[in-house]
């Protein structure tokens, strides 16, 4: 009968010259990748050291004796001294037999009660028990081919044959992963005095929970049946009461009702294959190099660290159907179980629905409204990944955003998960923001043609093959930015004290769940706008943009991209901002590089601009980072139209509108924290040369207006000014039409039309400046925070604080700007008539309203120090007239 060679029966003898001979002979077929590189920083110096590895096999025992000696760790070919261990490895599962062997999992107990022994009447002695995982062909390289793809790890526990060829075909793709060791004597003083065998089995089963919770990381959950969760859906009670309602509400027969909801969670369900991920990977590899330059992911290992434990929710914002592939497969080459992602039916194309469903897609309809027995099933599939802790991944946004903000959220999936967790919290959930910068788009045309009012092309297997040819472009680089991760259970802790206890059914939904959830989606948002991504792209973007002409001399171009990056590395938005490192000059060439900008020579010097067309697609990748530059613009958009302003006024106003500006662009500061960082960006400016601090650091005071610094402020404040302009259509439409005319709905369209023919008129290259989305965002705010509401009829009425607001805005925009948006609201005849429900200044140019607003600030001062003795400020200040904005190109300096 032949010798079966295996882990325990090497350990019962010094390792034999055959064991040494096997170990060089296996060398050039393995290349070992540990986990973490440097694993003996885990191991306290001078105790002994027992490895379990999670089954049993030469190779195994193999692999992990070159590993331990390559990471200068000890050998498990060395005995554990105090014991009769021969060798320092037990594993926890073998397979008997030579060639058709059953597998036979075994909890150790001799050897763990040998170590325990060992420990008996010396309470100083200890061992350190440090669980070891091995995986064969984790993640197929370059030039992995596909046959090897079938034969990398999965969750099934391989005969020797198989074994071989693994190690054959992908062993230089092995994964060994050390676990933090465990000390014994710790275990054994907190266990007290329980019986050996009592503990022993304990002991094997924690280890096994542990492997097979690392497998379940680093591989992904085994979902090798998607009968048994289909099944699991169809008998869950939810389901199988909304199956009976259903057969009684249309009368049918209670078998075809049963059909009818197995034809539902079929059509949701993903068919998740490891060789179908594996090969897509291998496929992939190719098709990203052809595409981009590269794929950066930023603090990942941050969240890698806090996933272990949780359910993780991977919520990116949306802004490619490239997505959804870039995720998937950054996450599996970088070691990490590709999520199950939400998907919207309308991928679910004829041979390229199984295609996605293998990757590990799942599909839900737009809409659940007018089918009962589809939300229920839909609800439940996603209570059963939750419940076997399968990692998932779904937008937010509910689309992809079409002008390059994030969308407001909606909230639908996160409330799903939110009860889905409440029926069985037994593994807390954890969301993942995650912030996915582009260069350049494959849609970027299309969703200029959207926003301009074509009809969305939809989606179909003709429509995807005319598409290919967007393959032959050039993209640039990609990066995905892992942001703040959010823990679910604190923000139930804050909302419930007893949520714990909430009641379990299907159909419970809590009264504050709803608040719990809008405030989770509002931070999801907002982590990650946190993460984003400064590309050259975006830079050169929020400067070009500014400009009438979308054009600027080079010199002023190098300046002012200089100054938005000493903004953003000064002033930091947040510890995961990344920023280019490149220089002005480098990004200059870079975005001729990329077709974005084009070179005029001169005799007086360069100029670089960006045509019409291409302008409009670059707004998109202005308005990615619009967020970064929202305190700087404000700052700068108070001196448009004013030379001096006290620094208190350009606090105090900036606090009034931030809630606008905060629900707009996702910000994260409260009124506090953003006076704050006005503060800080003042003193930037300050430092810069751009504003000048008077009369002991109360009045700030800007250049002349043909000043270098002048126009950097200016160019700086039109990124934000659009938001204003709409804010102004707003109030100028609401209080044209007067109170209990408009509906919240009318005047949505009539701010879209304004904005449209304002668009028109003045030849903006910004399609969102009109997005209906953006002013519903804007009115629900207003009503929100109780400046309108609605009367009995649905009629909006409004209270006396817009004509602050109305007063407010002059300080803001030009006359200009306010006689088109009047114009254009109340008809050609309302071009000179001010808004009625603000009283008209003596003098209406910006510096009146200048000094109206230092007057009412200067009367605040003086009540507070009389009150409080704050220091005050009663000078009275000069300004400047206001210059118009350049409309034209501004000449290079000489």
């Amino acid at each position: 009968m032949p010798t079966i060679f295996t882990a325990d029966s090497i350990s019962r003898q010094r390792a034999p010259w055959w064991f040494n001979l096997a170990g060089h002979l296996l060398q050039p077929w393995v290349r070992i990748l540990r986990d973490p590189v440097e694993p003996a920083v885990l191991l306290q110096t001078g105790t002994p050291v027992c490895y379990v590895i999670e089954r049993d096999g030469f190779s195994d025992a193999l692999i992990l004796e070159r590993a331990c000696r390559e990471a200068g760790l000890p050998r498990p070919s060395q005995a554990i001294l105090g014991t009769r261990r021969r060798r320092s490895v037990i594993a926890l599962a073998r397979r008997d037999g030579w060639v058709f062997g059953r597998i036979r999992k075994r909890a150790p107990h001799e050897p763990l009660r040998q170590l325990v022994r060992s420990l008996e009447g010396m309470p100083e002695r200890d061992i350190q028990i440090v669980p070891v995982s091995i995986y064969v062909g984790r993640a197929p390289s370059r030039d992995t081919g596909w046959f090897r793809v079938l034969f990398s790890e999965n969750w099934v526990m391989v005969g020797r044959f198989r074994r071989m060829l693994a190690l054959l075909l992908n062993g230089r793709d092995t994964v060994v992963h050390f676990s933090a060791p465990i000390s014994l004597r710790s275990v054994l003083d907190e266990t007290g005095d329980t019986a050996p065998e009592r503990f022993t089995r304990m002991l094997a089963r924690v280890l096994r929970t542990h492997f097979h919770r690392i497998r379940a990381v680093v591989i992904g959950p085994d979902l090798s049946h998607r009968r048994t969760v289909v099944d699991a859906v169809l008998n869950a009670e939810p389901v199988r009461s909304a199956i009976n309602a259903t057969a009684a509400k249309e009368k049918i027969s209670h078998a075809k009702a049963w059909r009818k909801a197995q034809k539902l969670v079929l059509e949701i369900a993903a068919d998740y294959s490891h060789p179908m991920v594996r090969s897509s990977s291998f496929l992939l590899r190719n098709f990203w190099n052809k595409l981009y330059d590269g794929i950066a992911m930023h603090h990942f290992d941050k969240a890698r660290a806090a996933a272990p434990g949780y359910e993780v929710v991977y919520v990116p914002c949306h802004r490619s159907h490239a997505d959804y592939l870039l995720m998937s497969y950054q996450l599996h080459v970088s070691g990490v179980v590709v999520p199950h992602i939400a998907a919207g039916v309308n991928l679910n194309l004829p041979g390229i629905g199984s295609i996605l469903r293998r990757g590990g897609a799942f599909f839900l309809r737009r809409s659940f409204k007018g089918n009962a027995l589809y939300s229920v099933v839909f609800n439940e599939y996603l209570a059963q990944l939750i419940d076997r802790g399968v990692p998932i991944e779904y937008f937010i946004e509910g689309g992809r955003s079409r002008t390059g903000r994030l969308l407001a959220p909606h909230a639908g999936m996160l409330a799903m998960t939110i009860r889905a967790f409440l029926r069985a919290p037994r593994r807390p959930v954890l969301f993942q923001p995650v912030y996915i910068g582009y260069e350049k788009l494959m849609e970027g045309t299309s969703y200029a043609g959207e926003l301009s009012g074509k009809p969305k092309e939809k989606e179909s297997l003709l429509g995807l093959l005319r598409g290919l040819k967007v393959l032959r472009q050039h993209y640039g680089h990609v990066a995905l930015n892992f942001g703040e991760p959010i823990e679910l259970n604190p923000l139930l802790d804050a909302a419930s004290d007893n949520w714990r206890h909430a009641a379990t059914a299907s159909d419970a939904k809590p009264e504050w769940l709803n608040g719990v959830t809008d405030r989770l989606a509002e931070q999801i948002q907002i982590n990650i706008n946190r993460a984003a991504d400064v590309n050259p792209i975006n830079l050169l973007a929020l400067a070009l943009l500014a400009t009438p002409k979308h054009a600027m001399a080079e010199n002023d171009l190098l300046a002012q991209l200089a100054l938005s990056k000493g903004l953003l590395e000064e002033l930091p938005y947040s510890d995961r901002i990344t920023l280019t490192p490149m220089n002005p000059a480098g990004i200059i060439a870079y975005g001729e590089q990329m077709g974005w900008i084009q070179r005029v020579q001169h005799p007086l010097g360069d100029v670089l601009s960006v045509d019409g067309e291409q302008a409009i697609l670059l707004s998109y990748f202005r308005n990615n980072v619009l967020h970064l530059n929202a305190t700087a613009a404000w700052v700068a958009c108070c001196f448009l139209n004013n030379r001096r302003m006290p620094r208190a006024a350009v606090v105090r106003l900036g606090r009034i509108i931030y809630p606008f500006i905060q629900g707009e662009l996702f910000l994260p500061w409260d009124g506090r924290g953003f006076g704050a960082q006005l503060q800080a960006t003042i003193d930037f400016f300050v430092r810069r040369g751009l504003l000048e601090s008077t009369d002991d650091g109360h009045m700030l005071e800007r250049g002349p207006g043909q000043d270098d610094g002048a126009f950097q402020l200016k160019v700086i404040a039109r990124s934000l000014i659009q938001a204003f302009e709409r804010y102004y259509i707003t109030i100028a439409a609401l209080a044209r039409h007067g109170r209990h005319t408009l509906s919240a709905g009318e005047l949505e369209t009539t701010c879209t039309l304004i904005a449209q023919r304002l668009s028109l008129i003045n030849e903006l290259s910004a399609p969102e400046f009109f997005d209906k989305a953006l002013f519903r965002g804007f009115i629900q705010k207003l009503r929100k925070r109780r400046v309108v509401w609605t009367d009995d009829n649905g009629k909006l009425d409004y209270t006396e604080a817009l004509e602050g607001m109305v007063r407010d805005a002059r300080v803001i925009l030009s006359r200009e700007v306010r006689h088109s948006i009047l114009k254009i609201a109340g008809g050609d005849d309302a071009g000179d008539k001010e808004i009625a429900v603000a009283p008209r200044a003596p003098d209406d140019s910006p510096d009146a309203a200048s000094d109206e607003l230092h007057a009412r600030h200067v009367a605040a001062e003086q009540h507070l120090h009389a009150q409080h003795g704050a220091p005050r400020i009663d000078e009275a200040t000069d300004h400047e007239a206001a210059t118009p904005p350049a409309a034209s190109l501004r000449k290079p300096p000489r």
